[in-house]
Parts: structure tokens; sequence; C-alpha cells
């Protein structure tokens, strides 16, 4: 496309996406809202068997008003409790991919010292938490793992230290658990979205300031939205990525690139 415009659902997952996830069964954390429901709804589009996870009733009620969502199985999950990772996985008779979005962002919070050890906690430990557990079940089915890092994985944020740091920490979790999984034939992977339209960038999307700066540095002109992350996962997941682990795919419209 030429005109910067964002791809439907059916352009990125369409007839070719069914072919490797019709009745495959996928985990999405975080999958309630922002970027995890549109990955979500992705995969239920292709026609997987998809397990949606949220931190509250409130997100869990919002699936069942979503046309697409609402196929999903919603569960509660707070990524800091080990005990409930493994009560919700082992609820699962197979899995085939894992997509962690589970995250929070305290922007201007973070330079307290247990605010910042509450978003790594969430963002960074979380991920390892669902990931270790997941492993037998992947490993059965020789899945794979997509996580999710950020441009602040190879960015500071002087307003968000503790997500820049589990942000970082994703990028390395992810091409250590590729070495550690590989001999499961489990693959482990992650994709690192520019600026995309969520609940939480509202208040950046709002700014009329801050939103021309970032869109000014942006060489594709817009905001990024869910849908534009999807086609990257699909790919990261599937046969066609038989070869690729270890990898952190930067979807961000250029902004990497300015």
């Amino acid at each position: 496309m030429t005109d910067g415009s964002p791809m439907s659902h059916d352009a990125t997952s369409g007839a070719w996406a069914s072919m490797w996830y019709a009745g495959k069964r996928v985990l999405v954390t975080g999958g309630t809202s922002g970027i995890g429901a549109g990955i979500a709804r992705g995969f239920i589009e292709a026609g997987a068997n998809v397990t949606v996870a949220g931190v509250s009733d409130a997100e869990i009620a919002t699936v069942a008003s979503d046309p697409v969502l609402k196929k999903a199985n919603a569960q509660l999950l707070d990524v800091r409790d080990i005990a409930a990772i493994k009560a919700l996985i082992g609820s699962l008779e197979s899995l085939d991919v894992v997509v962690n979005c589970a995250g929070v962002i305290r922007r201007g919070d973070e330079l307290d010292p247990d605010v910042f050890d509450s978003v790594v906690d969430i963002n960074l430990s979380g991920t390892m938490r669902v990931c270790a557990t997941a492993r037998p079940l992947l490993a059965q089915s020789k899945g794979a793992i997509v996580n999710l890092a950020s441009m602040l994985s190879f960015f500071g944020g002087g307003l968000v230290p503790g997500y820049a740091a589990s942000k970082g920490g994703i990028a390395q979790l992810t091409k250590s658990l590729a070495i550690a999984y590989a001999g499961d034939g489990i693959r482990v992977n992650a994709i690192a979205p520019g600026w995309i339209a969520t609940p939480l960038t509202s208040a950046l999307q709002s700014d009329p300031e801050r939103s021309e700066v970032i869109l000014g540095r942006t060489p594709l002109g817009r905001w990024g939205q869910p849908s534009d992350l999807l086609g990257g996962v699909l790919y990261l997941c599937s046969p066609a990525a038989s070869f690729v682990t270890g990898a952190v795919l930067v979807i961000d419209g250029g902004y990497a690139v300015v």
C-alpha cells in the first residue's frame, strides 16, 4: 500500500493464516484489550482456539461485548501469581502458541523504586513465569512463543525507567529462551512495536504537541494500530518461520531508522 493506511484484518489473516492456525490452541496474555486483543482477534479469525487472559473482571467483561473476542475463552490472570499461571495453563489440553502481551506502564511514577519493581515484575518476570509454565505443553506441540518487546528495548525512557528496563529485558529474555528451548523444538521470538494507538498511549494521542512530534519522526506518518502487528506475529508463529528463533522484529512505521 502506498497511502500509509493500515491494512485490514482480512489482508493479514486471510486464507494463508487459516491454513496454519485452524484448530490450533493459542494463549494470549493481556489479550482482553489493546495490542493483545488485536492479536487475539487475528488468531480467532484464522480459526484458532484462543484463550485470552486479563487481569480484572472489568477486562473479562469487555470480551463478551466484542463480536470477535467473545469467541475466545476469557480467563482472569495476574502474571505475578505463579499459582494462577499454573492453574490456567494446567487447564489446557494442549497449546501451540503463546503470545505474552500482559504489561503495564506507569509514566512519571517509575522513578520510585517500588513502582519500578512492580512494572518489571509484571512485564518481565511475568513473561518468564508464563514461558516457563507453558514450556512442557509447547514442547509436545513443537510450538512457538512471541513476546512483546518495544522501541524502548533499544532506547531509554526518562519517565519510564521500569518499562524501558523491562522491555530491554524482554529482548534478552527472548534471545536466551530461544537458546534454552530450542532442544524442545520451541521457537521464541518477539515483536517490538512502535507507537500504537491503544489505551496505554491515549494520553499521548490526545496531546497535539506530543503526537505531532511522534508522527513527525515516523516515516509512515501515522499512529500504528494493533492490527498492524498481526502479520508479524502470525508469521513468527507459523511454519514459514520454522528457522526463525531469537529474533526481535521491529514493527514501528520506520520510527527507529530516523
